[in-house]
C-alpha cells in the first residue's frame, strides 16, 4: 500500500529522530594520512556532506590486522581517535550525524599491510581470486591464515574496543561491517567458511561471530545506536554461498532480538549475477526483520521515494550520488541537476574529486 511518506519525511532511528531519509552510504575513498589518521581534508569532505539524515563513515579498521587497503582510516590508535574527533566535532557543528562503519577485512589483505608482514587471517585457507591495494601499487592476493578457534575471542575484542574508541571520538553511533566480502562475512558464507569448529559447519555457527560482535559492540553503545550491513546477493572479493535465503535469513532473525537502530542491506546487481550470484533482494528480508530497514543499490530519487512510500524499505543509501554532490538532499528536494561523478577519482589522491565538487548555487529572485 503506497503512502505519504518520502526521502523528506522524518523518521526515529534508534536513539534519534533524523529529518530526512537519505543517508550518506559507507565509501572508501583512501585518503587517510600517515598512521591512517583522519585530516582537515576529512573534515572538510564530511563536513560538505553533514546535510544527510545521517552519514556513514568509510569504512574504518578496528585493528592493524584489520587493514586490506592503503590509505585507509583506522579506529585503533590515540592519534586516529583525535583525528575522528575533529571530524564529529565539525559534522555536528553543521548539524549532521555521524555512525563510524567498523571494518575487519580478514583476508582480503596482504602481508605488506600487515603488522610484521604476517599473513592475513580468514576463517579458512582459502586465497581469494584478485588483487590487494597496497602501498606499493596492486599485489596479487596470499593465501591467508586460517583463524584458530582460541583466537577468536580477540576478534571480538578488537570490535569493542573499536566501538571504545569511536565512542571516545564523538561518534552518534556505529555500523558493523558485515558485508561485502570481510571478515565477518567471510565466516558467514559457506563459500569462504569450511572450518569444522563451533565457528563452521551449520548457519547458526557461521553466523555466530557476526552475533558475538554484535553483542559486543552492543554492551559498549547500546542497541538503538548500532546498525548492521549485510550484502545477501554480492559476489564481490570472490564470494559465494549455496543457499543465500537460508543464510542470510537466519541471521536477520537472529539480529531481531538486539532491536538495532537499523539493519542496511545491499541490493544484489548486474555484476553479482554475472559472477554466478543469486540476488536476494530486500523485499526478502522484509518480513523477517522488525526493525527499521535501509537499501542500497543504483536507487534514484524517484526509485527511492517509491519504495519508501510502498513500505519496502525506511531509510535509503546513497553513494555515489554522495561523492559527487555534497548538498544531494537540497538537490533533491528542489529537483535540480546533478553533479556526475568521476569514477577516475574514487580511491586515492587528493582535493580533486573528493572535495571540490560544486554545491548547487542558489540564485534569490
Amino acid at each position: 500500500m503506497s503512502t505519504n511518506v518520502n526521502l523528506f519525511s522524518p523518521i526515529q532511528v534508534g536513539a534519534y529522530t533524523l529529518p530526512n531519509r537519505l543517508v550518506m552510504a559507507p565509501l572508501t575513498r583512501n585518503r587517510a594520512g600517515d598512521g591512517n589518521v583522519p585530516g582537515p581534508m576529512n573534515v572538510t569532505y564530511y563536513v560538505q556532506r553533514a546535510s544527510a539524515g545521517l552519514i556513514i563513515t568509510e569504512a574504518t579498521q578496528v585493528s592493524p590486522q584489520g587493514q586490506g587497503y592503503a590509505y585507509t582510516p583506522g579506529i585503533h590508535s590515540p592519534e586516529q581517535v583525535a583525528g575522528w574527533r575533529l571530524v564529529t566535532d565539525a559534522v555536528h557543528e553543521h548539524g549532521g550525524r555521524i555512525f563510524l562503519q567498523m571494518w575487519h577485512v580478514g583476508r582480503i589483505s596482504h602481508p605488506s599491510l600487515q603488522p610484521d608482514e604476517a599473513l592475513p587471517v580468514a576463517p579458512s585457507a582459502l586465497k581469494p581470486a584478485g588483487e590487494a591495494m597496497t602501498f606499493s601499487g596492486l599485489q596479487p592476493f596470499v593465501t591467508p591464515r586460517a583463524l584458530e578457534t582460541d583466537e577468536i575471542p580477540g576478534i571480538i575484542e578488537q570490535y569493542r574496543q573499536g566501538a571504545e574508541n569511536a565512542l571516545a571520538a564523538g561518534f552518534d553511533g556505529v555500523e558493523i561491517h558485515g558485508a561485502n566480502g570481510y571478515l565477518l562475512d567471510q565466516f558467514l558464507r559457506d563459500g569462504t567458511n569450511k572450518r569444522t569448529d563451533k565457528y563452521g559447519g551449520s548457519v547458526e555457527n557461521r553466523a555466530r561471530l557476526h552475533l558475538e560482535v554484535t553483542e559486543a559492540v552492543v554492551g559498549v553503545w547500546g542497541a538503538e545506536r548500532v546498525g548492521i550491513r549485510l550484502s545477501p546477493s554480492s559476489t564481490f572479493n570472490d564470494m559465494s554461498d549455496s543457499n543465500p535465503e537460508e543464510t542470510f535469513g537466519y541471521l536477520v532473525e537472529a539480529l531481531n532480538r538486539f532491536n538495532l537502530a537499523y539493519l542496511h542491506l545491499i541490493e544484489g546487481n548486474e555484476s553479482d549475477i554475472r559472477h554466478g550470484g543469486k540476488v536476494v533482494p530486500t523485499s526478502y528480508f522484509r518480513s523477517i526483520y522488525k526493525g527499521i530497514l535501509m537499501t542500497n543499490g543504483g536507487f534514484d530519487q524517484q526509485t527511492a521515494d517509491e519504495l519508501i512510500a510502498a513500505g519496502g524499505a525506511d531509510l535509503i543509501s546513497f553513494g555515489k550520488l554522495f561523492i559527487a554532490n555534497p548538498d544531494l538532499p537540497e538537490r533533491f528536494r528542489l529537483n535540480a541537476s546533478l553533479n556526475e561523478p568521476d569514477p577516475s577519482t574514487f580511491y586515492g589522491g587528493a582535493e580533486k574529486g573528493y572535495i571540490d565538487y560544486p554545491a548547487l548555487a542558489l540564485q534569490a529572485g
